[in-house]
């Protein structure tokens, strides 16, 4: 037994003084040890041919399978083996094309680390992905490293359960709810224990994120769970300060769910059972079942404020109040939204009749699920919403309901949501809060017009272009003297100096940004940078077209010793059924 123990310490020495070794051929896999373990790797090369280290599909926590599935992550703190990182892990499960690689046992990380020796650990940017808690993963083909590893920093990719299998909330003992962001916070405590073996500092770690990676870097700013586990953050395209308050349970979702997979939904004991037993394929393919009006709402599964059953809660009260009460973790803040966000819904609805004329002459009861407001609306204030957009045009299929109702979707699901963000943590926080709008029209976007095949609006997502590879939809950006890998230069030097200093404007090693001015955001001095093919100071985002959403859901910006805003639990039998209109 000793013999063995004493081989395994010799052969992990071995291994660690080769952590920074530049073995010379491609062939020589890299191999590094942390706290936890050894990990063996491969070597990958950026745009610019820098070769890195790539760590891929290591498991943070035990396979949420069997009776762990619905329950909190298990930490995994120790490998005994040595852990084979050189190939990519699975995505949790989620509608996929066939044969892409998804299994349950899905709970890993990405680390991506420069090859060269570094004398002085590294900043570590911590990226939690897109797709509305139902979708995407933290794979290299969704969110690879080719452009942010150009600079010297450690980027850390992760995934956590989707859809029902993440966030199934009965408002009970059994499924208390949240688990998709506990699962990012058992990642956090990962890196903290073991990024500095992979050559990253641990009290440099900035998580980032966008759309549902963006609400939840925003929970983690108030979440008693990751408290200490970061020290900047970036905010990207979502908000968790939403229009409807945080409910306590989303039993309607289980309740959908449970009868879309057969199982029984008057007792919430023999629904958790009955779910428990069916395949994840079967639960992840389900999305359709969702949707209530063509393919809304976008956003179906969302944090919940935890009842106490003496868990460890990932939220213990409303977001917005914790930040008017002071209770979030302060640390230098990016917010940012892209121009036209979710535009793009619009075309969804005006080329469907169904959907086009149910949104005609069903209004308030379309309205509330199309733009994420509260079910139980009234019909003045949403004919204050639409009057605000149509004024008393009835939507029809042409220009001007397309760039109106593109307006709509935009401010409803995401710019209100940032908007409000913003102005409560530059109220609020005593560390620096940027705000940004992504403004660049570039060669690639996640919307292209049907008839010419090129960009002409800035897309949700569009950002993440200019940050990371994504080889699952565009070929890499080739270093060129184009406006798009210039901006792929500009985004990266933006995160750099915001990981290493929490501030992102120019230094002598970025000269690529040195024409950026990025001053402070104040509440009475509202200022952005828009960032265009040029860089630009303007105040006040969009702030004419949102006073509606101001007036229709008021909020006092200012501190408050207390606060409740009372839960409002939607019942299954309180939804409209999707059945009700074609998609």
């Amino acid at each position: 037994m000793f013999h063995s123990i004493l081989l395994c310490v010799l052969f992990v020495c071995v291994v660690c003084e080769r952590q920074y070794q530049d073995p010379g051929t491609d062939n020589d896999n890299p191999v590094t040890c942390s706290v936890s373990g050894t990990f063996k790797g491969s070597w990958q090369h950026t745009r610019r041919g820098r070769r890195f280290q790539s760590y891929r599909g290591i498991r943070y926590a035990k396979a949420p399978v069997g009776e762990l599935r619905f329950q909190p992550p298990e930490p995994i703190l120790t490998y005994e083996q040595v852990i084979d990182a050189s190939q990519e892990g699975p995505s949790c499960p989620r509608p996929a094309s066939p044969g892409y690689y998804i299994d349950e046992d899905c709970l890993t990380v990405n680390v991506y680390t420069p090859s060269n020796n570094s004398s002085k650990l590294l900043p570590v940017i911590f990226y939690i992905h897109a797709g509305g808690f139902y979708t995407f993963s933290g794979r290299s083909d969704i969110a690879g490293p080719q452009y942010l590893l150009d600079r010297d920093v450690v980027l850390v990719t992760i995934n956590y359960r989707l859809g029902s299998l993440g966030f199934l909330s009965l408002g009970n003992k059994l499924a208390p709810g949240n688990n998709g962001f506990k699962d990012q916070v058992v990642a956090l405590k990962w890196v903290q224990r073991n990024i500095a073996g992979f050559g990253g500092d641990p009290n440099l770690v900035t998580i980032s994120g966008c759309s549902a990676g963006s609400v939840s870097v925003m929970l983690h700013m108030v979440s008693p769970m990751s408290k200490g586990l970061f020290h900047r953050a970036i905010a990207m395209s979502g908000g968790a300060t939403a229009k409807v308050p945080s409910p306590t349970s989303r039993l309607d979702l289980a309740e959908k769910q449970a009868k879309i997979s057969k199982c029984p939904v008057d007792n919430t004991t023999a629904l958790f059972e009955c779910l428990k037993t069916k395949d994840w394929s079967e639960i992840a393919g389900s999305l359709l079942g969702f949707y209530e009006f063509g393919y809304d709402p976008l956003t179906l599964f969302r944090h919940i404020v935890e009842l106490d059953f003496g868990q460890e809660r990932f939220l213990d009260m409303e977001p917005m109040d914790a930040i008017r009460q002071g209770k979030m973790h302060e640390v230098p803040f990016i917010i940012s939204q892209t121009s036209d966000e979710f535009f793009w819904k619009a075309f969804t609805i005006l080329e469907n009749k169904t959907l086009l004329n149910a949104m005609n002459t069903e209004w308030d009861t379309v309205a509330p699920i199309s733009f994420a407001l509260p079910r139980n609306e009234t019909h003045h204030r949403l004919a204050k919403l639409r009057q605000a957009y149509f004024g008393d045009a009835e939507l029809a299929k042409d220009e001007k309901t397309a760039d109106s109702l593109g307006k709509l979707y935009a401010d409803a699901i995401t710019s209100f949501p940032v908007h409000r963000m913003a102005n409560l943590m530059c109220r609020h926080s005593k560390q620096p809060v940027y705000y940004a709008e992504f403004a660049y029209i570039g060669n690639r976007s996640h919307y292209e017009d049907p008839t010419t095949r090129r960009p002409n609006r800035v897309s949700h997502h569009d950002d993440l272009i200019y940050l990371f590879s994504m080889s699952y939809r565009f070929p890499i950006i080739d270093v060129a003297n184009t406006e798009d890998s210039h901006m792929v230069d500009k985004m990266t030097a933006i995160w750099y100096n915001f990981a290493r200093f929490g501030d992102p404007n120019p230094r002598p090693d970025t000269p690529e940004i040195s024409s950026l001015t990025w001053q402070v955001m104040k509440s009475d001095e509202r200022n952005y940078v828009k960032l265009d093919k040029s860089f630009s100071v303007q105040q006040n985002l969009k702030e004419d077209r949102l006073k509606i959403f101001e007036e229709l859901i008021n909020l006092d910006f200012s501190f408050v010793a207390a606060a409740h805003w009372p839960c409002i639990i939607q019942t299954g039998a309180q939804l409209v059924e999707g059945a009700r209109y074609g998609r």
